[in-house]
Order: structure tokens, then sequence, then C-alpha cells
């Protein structure tokens, strides 16, 4: 048999080896890609809600979104409303008309809701709050007139923090508080409840807007009462 036969006769040997070769590099280059023969895709290893550091999203990241002295400046589904003790207020809590002017905190009763105002008539924060049971409070504009970090109710059986003191009662001052806390460490009322009258006289707050007033409403800061 001649070279040149030989030849002929190897080279369907030499084409089969190339068609493999190609196969090969073409199934190599599909899962490359991420082509499977079922048609799925890669997916991302991480579930729904998590961020990629282990950290939450969502609703759940930190207590209220913020901490500290301005405590949830953040404000309480679609287009989320803005949460309670937000710098801006949700639908339907505009500040209301005829509530003064300038630097100064709001309280409507009706509404049981608090507004702090800034000197440009900009709110700064707004949250429900539980007022007296009693309507004890006559509409009409008010100055702080004294603050106290920790206060005792008139049955020294509770305690409140950051009072901001502003009225003056039948037998006691009237003023802006967290809501008591119990000899046992429990609080006398659900944050839940706020928005409706609770108190036998004073105006509760969760702590972060009790807070947050505290250090806005200083001594001489005006206060309007509204019903």
């Amino acid at each position: 048999m001649t070279s040149r036969e030989r030849r002929l006769l190897d080279r369907p040997g030499r084409l089969a080896a190339i068609g493999g070769s190609v196969a090969v590099c073409v199934l190599s280059l599909s899962g490359a890609l991420g082509i499977s023969d079922t048609g799925s895709t890669a997916t991302d290893a991480h579930p729904p809600g998590t961020a990629r550091d282990g950290g939450a999203t969502g609703d759940g990241a930190g207590a209220s979104g913020a901490s500290g002295a301005s405590a949830d400046r953040m404000a309480a589904g679609g287009q989320r409303p803005h949460p309670e003790g937000s710098r801006t207020p949700a639908q339907g809590t505009t500040l209301p008309a005829r509530s003064g002017s300038g630097y100064r905190v709001v309280f409507d009763v009706s509404a049981q809701r608090v507004w702090l105002v800034n000197a440009d008539n900009s709110v700064e924060r707004t949250y429900l709050v539980s007022g007296s049971r009693y309507h004890n409070l006559a509409n009409g504009t008010y100055q702080v007139t004294s603050h106290s970090r920790h206060a005792t109710a008139y049955n020294s059986d509770e305690t409140m923090r950051f009072m901001v003191r502003f009225a003056r009662g039948r037998t006691s001052a009237i003023g802006f508080h967290s809501i008591p806390t119990r000899p046992d460490g429990t609080l006398v009322e659900a944050r839940s409840s706020l928005g409706t009258p609770e108190s036998d006289g004073c105006i509760r707050q969760w702590i972060t807007d009790a807070r947050a007033l505290w250090g806005f409403a200083a001594v001489g800061t005006t206060v309007v009462v509204r019903t």
C-alpha cells in the first residue's frame, strides 16, 4: 500500500478526533456560562430578606431604623407610609391649621398627636401620644417650665423618663414624658394603644419620642394645645 493510500485511510480517524475535541470544548464553554441541560440558571445563595453581609433588610432593620437623640428619624405597605417619628409626616398627619407659628411643640388633643415644629414651620417630628382621660387641658399657648430626666407619678408607684412640664393641673404639674413603668419593670400602657387618651393627666410618649421632645423643647419653648 502506498503512503498516499495510507493517508487517505487515516483521514476519518483524524476527523473523528477533531470532532471529539470540538465537542469537549463546547461542553466546557457551556458549563462556564452556567448553561445546563435543564435550562436553569444559577440562583442567589442568599435567602430573601437578608443582606449579603448577613444583616437584616427591609422593615426589620434596626429598632426603628434610627437611634439616639434623634431617635427614630425615620415616624408608622404598596408605597409605605412614613413611620411614626419620621422627619416627614405620613399622609394625614400634616401640621394642623391655626396651631401657632415659629419654634414650638403642638399637641392636638382630638388627634392625640404631637408635632415638633422648627422656627421655619417645618415639621421636625410627629407621633401619636396618650393624653389625659379627663380633658384637663384648655386650648391655648403654654411654655415649658422645667425638665426632669426621671420623675415619679403622684401615687409614688410608677416612674417616668424625660419629663417636660408646661402646665399646671389641680394637684400637680402636667407634662410630656415616657410611658410610665411599674415597679416590676413593665409598662402601664402598650405602644399600640398610643393615639387614645389613657393617662391621669400628662401626655405619654414612646421612649424614643420622649427623648426627642426632651432634646427639642428647652425651658421656655412654646407649647400649643388645641382640640
